[in-house]
């Protein structure tokens, strides 16, 4: 596995750091008036989920892992448990439903996300960057309402709150952005 220097680690890294495994969440390079500039680096066990702050100086190396990516598709919901299916060999894979957080609900039947391995073992895993939703509810547009930065709370089908532009309506598709969990546009 490659090393890294202390200040080259960026958020989304993942990196082996005393035996475990752990991916960078936030990253804040610090320069104190007295001694050496080091990295503040907020991460997260991809096994256990527990987080850990540690600071690393730019002479201290660390481990990068590169994780294995592969495209699977979401099958099912079992007991906290997810179920994927790789669709070339029919290889099933399960992950706890708290791996994509408040990103859950994103989450569709049939939908293709992106798996990361590690050595065979499932870690983690990523929803496709915008997915298309229903508006269930929403307040009517107002005549006249045209200010650029006005924005509406608006129900999702999945039972999202989002905030929406006002000239989006009951019923209509949008696009929402699953990494900020915004609007992006009309489907």
């Amino acid at each position: 596995m490659p090393k890294i220097n202390g200040n080259e680690i960026r958020p989304g890294n993942v990196l082996e750091h005393d035996g475990h495994l752990w991916v960078a969440v936030k990253v804040d390079h610090v320069k104190p008036g007295k001694g050496g500039a080091f990295a503040q680096v907020e991460m997260k066990n991809l096994r256990s989920g527990s987080k850990l702050n540690e600071r690393f100086r730019s002479a201290d190396k660390v481990e990068a892992v590169r994780l294995e990516t592969k495209d699977m598709q979401f099958l099912y919901e079992d007991a906290g448990q997810l179920i994927f299916m790789d669709a070339e060999t029919y290889e099933q894979v399960q992950l706890d439903a708290e791996i994509l957080g408040e990103r859950r609900p994103f989450l569709q039947d049939g939908m293709t996300i992106a798996v990361e391995f590690h050595d065979a073992e499932a870690l983690s895993a990523r929803l496709p960057a915008k997915v298309t939703c229903k508006i269930v509810s929403t307040e009517p547009v107002v005549r006249g309402q045209t200010a650029a930065n006005s924005f509406k709370p608006a129900v999702l089908d999945n039972g999202v709150r989002i905030t929406v532009p006002p000239f989006v309506g009951q019923d209509e598709m949008i696009i929402v952005n699953t990494e900020t969990l915004e609007y992006s546009e009309r489907a």
